[in-house]
């Protein structure tokens, strides 16, 4: 009897080790329509595929035990199932339509998926609020390959933006609900502009490439879209507190209503972020307001949005100079000035100061099962200044007369504290036509959009006064840049396993500049643009495990306004529209365990713009078009669970950025003062702010329910300032780590209590 249990024993352990399930079905509507396309993934693994063009997948190779099933497919209810895995499993689930649109309809013309042949990654909110300790948006994209994130202040808050595969936030393509975020004269974003912005956003979507067409700029180095809150059915409220280093403190409140009479919502929050700076006279004074309101028709969504942001920065954009750097890294020389007496001081009222309110009109109906229309209309308003003190400044370069004293002595020159102001708009309207059935998903959408935005400049003390009055204006300038586009796109299934992709844009840029400078350059000048923007693909689902895909892409982009202002009066330096022709393949494989993906990219400039080294007054880098240019580079993402308890996520990009043939000018001077123009040439040289190695490295610990722990490691190579791959302007790489904890109380006092603390850079 005890043998015969020994060997049962030991056959079931065995079993429990060695043996392996499937579980298999087909996913259709209730009226026993095929659902190609459906996502099928096991919840807490990396296992995933999705259904073919028969609405059939295979899940294989899984362990024994219980696992949950989760299958989503936009227009329709989730379906989650625990599943015994005992034995292998068919399944045939009939997916319910949803009885309220779902808010993943407003993006899902800007948004990729897994049939596209697009390299991608995408943060859900839970991810999102696991990292959110009050920095801005690029460090909760920190883990994203090839991605470098920067902080003016040093620590996340204030001034922050990234680079993608070395391409800075001007080629960088950001969308909130499918409306363009770029400023349309810099194409950047200022993320300063948006404080706590993260607390309202459900999902970002970062594309890495040229990617699909977008509203808005076009995107070189890659485009991020995000969402903002979807609906919460249940009403909430919550309270969240931080602090930290620096004096950093952020509050803020954001409550619902959830779904009232199955018909409204409203979501709205409240931040108020206060931080000094690792910088010296940095720090950061942050007001910021988000309400979406929402009402769900029959087969139809209406949405209204409203983000606002109100901050005070103390400017930081200064450099250290090369000769402090050993003694004091932190040294800004912004707001310091000599006063009569000799005495250095700071001027506390060096700031930037800034408002603006976006307003989100979004409108999606249902026109059928299969067809879906989605429109969009928006307005951005902001006005702001940023304010210095200046001495020793001439009375000429001011457009005002010498002041001629008593003793017939003539003063040329005073201190003065002067203040830049913009003031613009940005609106525009986009819609689009969304078809999916059987084999075919098309979409077919339009966008206009326009931008006036005034700069200007006044005086608002003098220490020496002319006789000029209070406010004094000595320049303003206009931009007025109106653009179009228009795009289709189609994904057909050629073959059960094997889809093809065709994405056709047109973009039109009309861009108006009028008025005169603050150096009374006169600014009057048209720009016209119009580009074609192609891309084609294929997507092969190899088997339930593995898939790979292969695209060809074109991008074109204009100037942005700095690029053309610098040029003025100089033809031969007119900059020149950029063109990109992106050639991707990428490869994926998924078990319950772990997790791989291999993006493999060579993207070929003509007229690429990029940085000199040099800044202009207000913190601009200065730029030129070099004829011919490349990036070219692999990244690697993977990750693996270890125990059920200890993940570990990492990511490799390894890439080589250059310059064909640079040639650097320079002037010089003649005995006889005459200019003259030099050109070195330097071969093929590193392009700016491109390092050829970022390694990122995620592992995670549960040891307890409800209480993790993370270490964070990042490395990133060398970068140069110019493109002249001098070792004496080269920005050394580095090594970071972080540590995370992260634990939540739940059903005490109230429904959760969620508790984060962070330790920054560890070892250094």
């Amino acid at each position: 009897m005890k043998r015969t249990s020994l060997i049962l024993l030991m056959q079931l352990i065995a079993i429990s080790l060695f043996a392996q399930f499937s579980i298999k079905g087909t996913v259709t509507d209730i009226d026993g329509n095929m659902l190609p396309g459906a996502n099928v993934i096991i919840e807490n693994s990396f296992s995933g595929t999705s259904t073919d063009n028969n609405g059939a997948f295979i899940l294989k190779n899984l362990k024994p035990g219980m696992v949950h099933l989760e299958i989503s497919f936009i227009g329709y209810e989730k379906y989650t199932k625990k599943v015994s895995l005992v034995k292998n499993v068919e399944l045939e689930i009939q997916l319910k339509r949803n009885t309220l649109i779902t808010d993943e309809v407003i993006i899902q013309a800007t948004a990729a998926d897994e049939s596209m042949p697009v390299s991608y990654t995408q943060l859900n909110k839970k991810q999102i609020r696991e990292n959110n300790i009050g920095e801005d948006i690029p460090f909760l994209l920190s883990l994203t390959p090839g991605l470098v994130e920067s902080s003016e202040t040093g620590i996340g808050m204030g001034y922050t933006s990234f680079r993608l595969r070395g391409t800075d936030a001007s080629r960088i393509n950001v969308t909130v609900n499918g409306i363009p975020l770029n400023d349309a004269e810099s194409h950047g974003v200022f993320w300063v502009n948006m404080p706590d912005f993260s607390n309202s956003v459900d999902h970002i979507q970062i594309q890495r490439g040229v990617g699909t067409s977008s509203n808005g700029a076009a995107a070189f180095g890659g485009s991020i879209n995000l969402q903002t809150t979807k609906l919460n059915k249940k009403p909430y409220a919550e309270l969240s507190s931080s602090f930290g280093s620096f004096n950093t403190f952020k509050n803020s409140i954001s409550f619902g209503t959830g779904l009232i009479n199955d018909k409204f919502s409203v979501d709205a929050r409240y931040s108020d972020l206060d931080a000094g700076s690792y910088i010296q006279h940095g720090f950061s004074d942050h007001k910021s307001l988000f309400v979406s309101t929402s009402y769900y028709g029959k087969n139809s969504l209406l949405k209204a949005n409203i983000i606002h942001g109100d901050q005070r920065t103390g400017i930081t954009w200064w450099g250290v100079p090369a000769d402090m750097l050993d003694s004091i890294r932190n040294y800004n020389p912004a707001g310091v000035y000599t006063d009569a007496d000799g005495n250095e001081k700071y001027y506390e009222g060096q700031t930037d100061n800034y408002k603006q309110t976006h307003y989100q009109l979004l409108y999606s109906l249902e026109l059928g099962n299969h067809l879906s229309l989605n429109t969009a209309a928006h307005y951005t308003g902001g006005n702001g200044y940023y304010e210095q003190y200046k001495d020793d400044e001439s009375f000429e370069d001011y457009m005002m007369q010498p002041f001629m004293v008593v003793n017939q002595d003539t003063i040329t020159e005073t201190d003065l504290v002067r203040q830049k102001w913009i003031d613009n708009s940005f609106y525009g309207a986009s819609a689009n036509i969304d078809y999916r059935k059987n084999k075919l998903h098309a979409t077919f959408g339009g966008a206009w959009n326009q931008y006036d935005g005034d700069h200007f400049g006044n005086i608002t003390w003098m220490e020496i006064n002319n006789g000029t009055a209070n406010n004094y204006e000595w320049y303003r300038n206009n931009g007025l840049k109106t653009e179009y586009s228009v795009f289709s796109k189609f994904n057909y299934s050629l073959l059960n396993n094997l889809s093809a992709f065709v994405d056709l844009q047109y973009r039109n840029i009309n861009y108006q500049m009028s008025g005169v400078d603050d150096d009374f350059k006169q600014l009057e000048q048209e720009n016209d643009y119009s580009f074609f923007n192609p891309k084609v693909g294929v997507n092969y689902k190899i088997n339930d495990r593995q898939s790979a895909f292969l695209s060809y892409s074109i991008a074109n982009r204009e100037p942005t306004r700095a690029n053309i202002k610098e040029a003025i009066g100089d033809p031969e330096a007119a900059p020149k529209p950029e063109r990109l022709s992106d050639y991707e393949f990428g490869y994926k494989l998924r078990s319950p365990k772990a997790a791989i993906g291999l993006n493999l990219y060579y993207m070929d400039y003509k007229d690429q713009l990029v940085l000199t080294g040099e800044k202009s007054d207000v913190g601009y880098d200065i730029m030129t078009n070099v004829p011919e240019s490349y990036r070219m580079g692999v990244e690697v993402m993977s990750g693996w669970k270890i125990i059920d308890q200890l993940v570990w996520e990492a990511s490799v990009s390894l890439s080589k950025n250059r310059i064909k043939n640079f040639v650097e000018y320079s002037t010089y001077y003649g005995t006889d003062w005459s200019e003259h123009f030099l050109g070195k040439e330097h071969g093929e040289t590193n392009i700016s702010y491109s390092p050829e190695f970022v390694g990122t490295s995620k592992i995670s610990f549960t040891p307890v329910k409800d209480l993790k722990v993370s270490f964070i490691s990042k490395r990133v190579g060398k970068q140069y300032f110019d493109n002249t791959s001098s070792e004496d302007r080269m920005l050394d790489a580095y090594f970071v780590n972080h540590l995370y904890f992260s634990y939540s109380l739940k059903n005490v006092l109230f429904k959760q209590i969620d508790f984060h603390f962070q330790i920054k850079n560890i070892f250094n």
